[in-house]
């Protein structure tokens, strides 16, 4: 009898056992598997980076893998001591925070009341708003309407036609409809209108998905380079971007030479195009950490619908 009891016991232990080393190996595959992703996103980041603190001529025959050889800054000095990249720098800053600032208030405005269960076009427009994600009027068309506008190289041709972002309304009204409508409903009941609610109610609570409408619209400023090739023809309202792609190719096929001199001096812009790479880029991975303890609830809640 005791052996008979003793039967289950040992088998129960032995599914036990190897359901945790199953355990075991699946916590291992996914540790390798995350850190492979960590390593091949990385290296793109320490690859410029070490080229861009290391002596030319290791730079030239592309010697350098990890770390930096022959640490020199004389690159990075080159870059800050030039004017046009502050004037430039300065450009993508006036974007990126009037156009960051622009985008996120368009966007909950439009976002809000789409979450309300009460407003009747909340559907009609949000097909409308969907459509758009899909068809667009192109390229000539809106050229156009930015020439008639008298946005044709402004700061404000950066700005406005990109106002607002489908997809972002379409995460921000998701967000916003999984607040409790008990909220707004004795808000109400205390006597507040639509916009006391939406900012003393709506928005303290809203603090993941606007940091996360931040950070994209703010990286899409960034890096914006297509817009202003379009909009912008005089030099003084470029943005960092445009100077960036002057560097990676205009300055190539300047300086590139056969004499010893040329490769001397193709070497210098060579090591000259990772420190301006290094010099752009920074700024918008420093500000990251700040967002990003808000960053993926807002993504998370944003995405899923109730």
């Amino acid at each position: 009898m005791n052996r008979l009891n003793s039967q289950p016991a040992v088998s129960t232990r032995r599914r036990s056992s190897s359901s945790l080393n199953g355990s075991r190996l699946t916590q291992i595959f996914i540790s390798i598997a995350v850190t492979l992703c960590i390593a091949v996103t990385l290296y793109p980041f320490l690859y410029v980076f070490s080229m861009s603190l290391s002596d030319p001529k290791y730079v030239i025959d592309r010697s350098v893998w990890l770390l930096p050889k022959g640490l020199t800054f004389d690159a990075y000095r080159l870059v800050l001591e030039n004017p046009f990249v502050w004037k430039a720098y300065s450009n993508t800053i006036w974007y990126t925070s009037v156009g960051t600032l622009i985008n996120v208030v368009m966007t909950i405005l439009a976002a809000y009341p789409l979450s309300r269960r009460t407003f009747v076009l909340r559907y009609p427009l949000m097909v409308f708003i969907v459509i758009t994600m899909f068809f667009s009027g192109g390229l000539i068309p809106t050229f156009i309407v930015v020439s008639d506008l008298g946005l044709y190289n402004t700061r404000w041709a950066m700005v406005l036609p990109g106002a607002v972002w489908a997809f972002n309304i379409i995460i921000a009204r998701t967000f916003f409809q999984s607040i409790p409508e008990e909220l707004v409903e004795a808000a109400k009941i205390d006597g507040a209108n639509d916009l006391t609610i939406l900012a003393r109610v709506i928005l303290p609570l809203s603090k993941p998905i606007i940091a996360v409408l931040t950070l994209f619209y703010a990286v899409g400023h960034w890096n914006s380079y297509f817009n202003a090739v379009l909009y912008l023809s005089s030099s003084s309202l470029h943005p960092l971007q445009i100077y960036l792609q002057k560097i990676l190719v205009a300055l190539s096929d300047q300086f590139a030479g056969a004499t010893t001199a040329g490769i001397v001096r193709t070497a210098e812009v060579e090591q000259l195009k990772y420190s301006s790479i290094m010099v752009t880029i920074l700024p918008i991975l420093f500000i990251y950490p700040f967002l990003q303890k808000y960053f993926v609830q807002g993504v998370m809640i944003g995405a899923l619908k109730d």
